[in-house]
């Protein structure tokens, strides 16, 4: 497989404090990455660095073979869906103009071709059309959360970031939207990486599981190989809770 994201030799560093030094990661084109690990070591910052909203101190970042520091940084991020925990919707837009923001940047005057996108993700994503009318306000968490996702996936994006978008939701709509981001997976094959901090979420999800203690990389595995085979004491007491 295609090599869709590498990191190589990455060191990050805020004054004297080192989050990454020497981090490498390579995912393939089609896997669905989940990265877990303690508070603070560096699983939000290496998401970032994939889109540029934060750059390394040393070292490179490889978006399909290209390195970010010679590509346009609003291209890249118009090419990489990107969805956070809880509601960053725009509260002055409804529904149906949240979901559209970037397909209306990339399909310019059609209009057509916007709303179709708008209706195809409501509807993958589980929201009723009548919901495209509506405001963020007027929405549960969970709703929110489902227009997020559909957000960032109405460019239709090569690759999806998401940083623990369902810590913020009860347990059935976790689950619910769980499921539903496993079928989106298979039925496009998009490149997904999720970070989160429930081992269960990252095992149920994940085609490979990465994790990650004090900015280093404990396994990186698949799923059935972390329980079988834990590298690191750290990884045992992880897929014991």
């Amino acid at each position: 497989m295609n090599t869709a994201i590498e990191l190589k030799n990455i060191k990050k560093a805020y004054g004297d404090k080192v989050i990454l030094e020497g981090f490498c990661l390579s995912v393939a084109r089609g896997e669905f990455v989940t990265i877990i690990g303690s508070s603070g070591c560096g699983k939000t910052t290496v998401l970032k660095m994939i889109n540029g909203l934060i750059k390394p101190t040393s070292g490179d970042v490889f978006v399909d073979g290209e390195n970010i520091r010679s590509k346009n940084i609003i291209q890249l991020r118009r090419n990489i869906g990107y969805a956070i925990q809880g509601s960053v919707l725009f509260p002055h837009m409804t529904v149906g103009q949240n979901i559209s923001y970037v397909p209306n940047l990339l399909n310019k005057r059609d209009r057509a071709r916007t709303r179709s996108a708008v209706s195809k993700w409501m509807g993958i994503v589980g929201l009723d059309e009548e919901l495209k009318d509506r405001y963020p306000s007027e929405l549960s968490g969970g709703q929110q959360q489902r227009v997020g996702i559909a957000r960032a996936l109405a460019a239709s994006p090569d690759i999806l970031l998401m940083d623990e978008p369902f810590g913020a939701v009860d347990e059935i709509t976790r689950s619910q939207l769980q499921t539903e981001l496993r079928q989106i997976y298979e039925k496009t094959g998009i490149t997904v990486l999720f970070v989160t901090h429930d081992i269960s979420e990252a095992l149920k999800l994940g085609t490979k599981v990465l994790v990650m203690d004090q900015g280093i990389i404990q396994q990186y595995a698949r799923p059935d190989e972390l329980m079988r085979k834990p590298a690191t004491d750290f990884v045992k007491q992880l897929v014991q809770l």
